[in-house]
């Protein structure tokens, strides 16, 4: 028999579609970018994965290689 309560609410089963789906439409997300997560992380809690993609997301927004390139030129 499976367990149910709030332990099971903090974890991501891969199994179930709509755990999947629902964490993937909560962060604007892809589905696929959730197992993603799951595998990076090596976690099924919805808290680290939360944290990964939440992360993960912020990263590409201005902080990239190219944002602080100095384009002044030395004399």
């Amino acid at each position: 028999m499976a367990k149910s309560g709030p332990k099971d609410r903090k974890m991501v089963n891969s199994s179930q579609d709509w755990e999947i789906s629902h964490v993937a439409t909560k962060m604007g997300v892809s589905s696929q970018a959730v197992s993603g997560a799951k595998r990076a992380t090596g976690s099924n809690d919805r808290a680290v994965i939360e944290k990964y993609l939440s992360d993960k997301g912020s990263k590409g927004k201005g902080t990239g290689s190219n944002s602080k390139k100095d384009t002044t030129k030395k004399k």
